[in-house]
């Protein structure tokens, strides 16, 4: 089986592929997304998702075969939330998942209840629109430690190798205070080219301690007040072991850049 990659995704704000205007501003983040697939070097068997929009106190996977549908935003028109995406889990991945990280040292826990956020069903529906591709979730842990997030990414590599997508959805820049502001684009500009320069870098122990020291970065608060989003990362780099990230893609909505990465 051919080793699959690990991917980070600025996935943007709320349910935007399901609105007109939004999918204009966010034309080239579709185009981009919709192309992801081709990046793979086969069709996964599932893919696991840690989105910055579910965290619980342990560490945490979906167990359900049928999961519902999160509408976790506020202020949008009324059909987006009643949108579907119906594709299937895989308890079985979930069970090992848990069994990696309890190996590795670290609890994790089972919910049935957990479903697809538009951290999940917003990327994973422009790469798979049929919705055929069977997900888990793995959540956060509310915590917010990086090197532990990095260490669940290690306990998770070993997918990478039966045909497993490790897929951080997140954003480089959320800082909700902060969308549509001009002085918000130079933040984030800055904070992405310390993200970017971590993630290149050739030695995965440094590019870790950068990421771990994240919050010495250039107006890094500004970028992120709150880590949700940022953590997704993490996983999707501990997971990486030796392989170098890259840039996908830099998509700038909001007056915020969005970057996108790829592992391996």
């Amino acid at each position: 089986m051919t080793r699959f990659p690990t991917l980070f995704l600025s996935h943007g704000g709320g349910p935007w592929p399901f609105m007109e205007d939004r999918r204009v501003q966010y034309a080239r983040t579709a185009e981009e997304f919709g192309r992801l697939p081709q990046l793979l070097p086969a069709r996964p068997k599932a893919v696991l998702v840690i989105s910055g929009h579910w965290e619980a106190d342990a560490f945490t996977v979906s167990t359900s075969a049928q999961p519902p549908m999160v509408y976790d935003y506020y202020g949008f028109p009324e059909h987006t939330y009643h949108l579907k995406y119906p594709a299937p889990g895989k308890p079985e991945l979930a069970m090992e998942v848990k069994a990696l990280l309890k190996h590795a040292g670290l609890d994790c826990r089972e919910d049935a209840n957990q479903g697809f956020d538009h951290g999940t069903f917003v990327p994973l529906g422009l790469m798979y629109p049929n919705a055929d591709m069977p997900i888990v979730l793995l959540s956060l842990k509310s915590s917010y430690d990086a090197a532990e997030h990095i260490k669940v990414g290690q306990a998770i590599a070993p997918l990478r190798d039966e045909g497993i997508l490790i897929v951080g959805s997140g954003l480089t820049y959320h800082n909700m205070r902060g969308f549509n502001r001009p002085e918000s684009k130079p933040v984030s500009y800055d904070f992405e080219s310390y993200l970017n320069e971590a993630i290149g870098n050739p030695d995965a122990a440094r590019r870790n301690a950068m990421l771990v020291d994240w919050e010495n970065a250039p107006s890094a608060r500004l970028a992120h007040p709150r880590e949700d989003h940022l953590l997704p990362l993490m996983v999707a780099a501990g997971a990486a072991g030796s392989d170098v990230g890259k840039r996908v893609f830099v998509d700038e909505v909001a007056n915020v850049a969005m970057a996108s990465y790829v592992f391996g």
